[in-house]
């Protein structure tokens, strides 16, 4: 069965996909941000984590040999040696504490000569939280009751020290 075997196809040939792949991931690790279609973005973005997850593998693991087997399967799919040491070296300490997500996509629009959609593709910071997930329904329905209900006891508060205020004066006339 051939079920879910097209994924980033991206108009070439295996081989001018790899190599293609191979560029822009070495491209990122090295500079840390790249500019490029949306499509070439949205391919490298699974490339490049998969990469880093073996950075991580090898960072964490303490066999020697395992390790290196992590860097040589990196090397394997970058070809940019340099590239791979940077990366296992230096960029990998920033994604010790991350789950996954190590790259970000940013739309840029549309490029003026043949209106291709260009993204930049980033690596995110080691202290980068993200953004907020969006409330749903049902969390802001329970967040408006909270805010109700503690609006309530503010404003009969506020009636009750308003009526003790009220009466004083009204019992000061009396006295004099």
């Amino acid at each position: 069965m051939r079920h879910n075997k097209h994924r980033h196809i991206l108009g070439v040939k295996k081989e001018h996909r790899a190599a293609l792949m191979a560029n822009l991931a070495s491209s990122l690790i090295i500079h840390g941000r790249i500019e490029t279609t949306l499509a070439k973005a949205k391919a490298l973005r699974p490339f490049v984590e998969k990469i880093i997850t073996l950075a991580k593998k090898a960072k964490t693991s303490e066999n020697r040999a395992a390790a290196v087997h992590y860097r040589r399967q990196a090397i394997s799919k970058i070809r940019n040696k340099d590239a791979v040491a940077v990366l296992f070296n230096e960029k990998v300490d920033a994604f010790l504490e991350r789950k996954g997500g190590y790259s970000r996509i940013y739309k840029l629009g549309h490029r003026i000569g043949d209106a291709a959609e260009i993204a930049i593709i980033e690596l995110i910071a080691a202290d980068d939280e993200g953004y907020s997930k969006p409330k749903t329904k049902k969390q802001a329905n329970q967040s408006k009751k909270e805010e109700k209900a503690e609006v309530k006891p503010a404003s009969e508060a506020q009636a009750s020290t308003e009526a003790e205020n009220d009466a004083e004066p009204v019992a000061e006339e009396k006295q004099d």
